[in-house]
């Protein structure tokens, strides 16, 4: 059987024929195993390109992952339109601290000189590290894929996700100017991504529409636009991650533009396939907590093999691989997916 993981990876993102399964994460991928291997460990890792583009090699030269997915967070965009942040630790993430636009988007801009704000010029040089990794040698059929936060959690992010709800139904025109500023940040940050060699985006967002506080009309009339604008203008495959039990809005969600919708197990893959029909890939959803973190190799094995029987496109934890997860887990994934194959023959 021919392997080379980028091709397949690209294929299956792009609903083509391959010859197997991709087993990786688009989600985040440093574990607490991965930062003492590597001597590259957070919080250090989220500000060095050095440091981030090692984590993120580990994760597949150890984890066996067959992806090198990258950064760590969902903060360096809030950071830039001045959201304090709070960096985490060795063992937690960073998050935001402050919402500096709750009152309305008065004095909301877009920053000149956004690519050399903040933390973004850390992440273009990691991508330029790892596009220069994954192009030598045998490296080079290993997919690059680029994480950011996408419009909504920048929204969220900026104002609070209660004045995110209000505004959608009291005052659209603060809504509308919100998604049109978060949208257009996000599609130059993104660009810049793909420029510097990365293979494939995904996009963690949305999660008020998983948790189902935000009513489909929003979703259709007020976020789908702005999404479609995002796929339309960004330069390479996108990839839209959400949270929660999405199954309702999965239409919606497909009728965007994205290359693949990733979900967490919360939601059904049977019925999440059947919504999201041939628009877009699916992309999930063993548990990051329940299995991942908690269980053991073989119930890692168990659930990945449903979920490859229920028919995702391309195998991969549910959400973000959380930072103590057992690195004998994340192996078992791929694992799974190779013994999967075996048993059909």
């Amino acid at each position: 059987m021919e392997r080379n993981p980028r091709k397949t990876f690209l294929n299956a993102l792009h609903g083509n024929p391959s010859n197997r399964i991709p087993a990786l994460s688009v989600t985040q991928t440093g574990t607490v195993e991965l930062m003492d291997i590597t001597g590259a460990a957070w919080p250090e890792a989220h500000s060095n390109p050095e440091k981030m583009a090692a984590l993120a090699i580990a994760g597949y030269e150890i984890a066996g992952l067959e992806a090198v997915r990258y950064p760590y967070c969902l903060t360096v965009l809030a950071e830039i339109m001045g959201c304090d942040v709070r960096m985490g630790t060795k063992d937690i993430q960073p998050s935001v601290l402050s919402h500096p636009f709750a009152k309305g988007p008065e004095n909301l801009r877009i920053p000149e000189n956004l690519l050399e704000k903040g933390r973004i010029p850390t992440v273009l040089r990691a991508t330029e590290i790892l596009a220069t990794w994954t192009g030598n040698g045998i490296q080079n059929e290993i997919p690059l894929i680029a994480g950011m936060e996408g419009p909504l959690t920048v929204f969220t992010h900026l104002a609070e996700v209660k004045n995110c709800l209000i505004w959608a139904l009291k005052k659209p025109d603060y809504f509308k100017v919100f998604m049109e500023t978060c949208t257009e940040i996000c599609i130059e940050y993104a660009n810049s991504l793909f420029d510097r060699g990365a293979d494939a985006l995904c996009v963690p967002d949305g999660g008020i529409v998983g948790s189902r506080m935000m009513p489909p009309s929003v979703l259709e009339d007020s976020v789908k636009p702005f999404y479609k604008r995002l796929c339309e203008r960004v330069n390479g495959p996108v990839i839209l991650h959400i949270c929660g039990d999405v199954g309702d809005s999965l239409r919606t969600l497909s009728e965007c533009g994205f290359e693949a919708i990733s979900i967490e197990e919360k939601a059904s893959i049977k019925a999440a396939k059947e919504a999201i029909g041939g628009r877009a890939r699916l992309i999930g959803n063993v548990s990051p907590s329940r299995t991942l973190l908690f269980g053991i190799p073989d119930a890692v094995k168990a659930e990945a093999k449903r979920c490859l029987s229920a028919g995702v496109d391309i195998l991969a934890p549910g959400c973000g691989i959380a930072p103590r997860t057992p690195l004998a887990n994340i192996r078992a994934l791929v694992e799974a997916r190779d013994e999967w194959y075996k048993e059909k023959e």
